[in-house]
């Protein structure tokens, strides 16, 4: 299996079989999970970020792309890959982050509706995640994360 192929990642996931996919923030880290058994990992942005003494949120798009591309090119699993919030403002930043994604060889990405200190609407959150996966098309498994209730934000 290639790390990044995303029909076999999407295979992974099936109903009554949960898909477990711990967070690496290196090689190291990865090749130590992979070791353990899981079939997938699913990089870690605030983990990645500490590394490199930085806080979550603080890498762009084009460091945390390269790590988590180097860490897919050092494991035989699928790589999926935490993408924050697109790393974008606009639609067609979000959609550039995807693609981005999609070059790296990587088999998933997942977008967040939080940015910074605020939740997006869930209208605006739709439409990055519309953007994000006409963007994907079928190179790349996109998880649409609501991190709204980690901050709060009941809605």
């Amino acid at each position: 299996m290639t790390a990044g192929d995303a029909s076999q990642f999407l295979d992974l996931h099936r109903p009554g079989d949960p898909l477990l996919c711990p967070n690496p923030w290196d090689l190291g880290s990865a090749r130590v999970l992979e070791s353990l058994g899981f079939k997938a990992l699913a990089t870690t942005s605030s983990g990645f970020a500490a590394t490199l003494g930085l806080r979550d949120g603080k890498p762009g798009p084009e460091h945390s792309i390269a790590s988590a591309a180097a860490i897919a090119s050092a494991v035989s699993v699928p790589v999926t890959a935490d993408l924050e919030d697109g790393y974008s403002p606009s639609l067609e930043g979000v959609a550039a982050t995807i693609r981005l994604a999609v070059t790296a060889g990587l088999a998933g990405a997942s977008i967040e509706d939080w940015h910074g200190d605020q939740v997006y609407s869930p209208d605006v959150a739709a439409a990055r995640v519309a953007a994000a996966a006409a963007a994907a098309g079928n190179d790349i498994v996109l998880t649409a994360r609501a991190d709204n209730h980690v901050h709060g934000v009941q809605d």
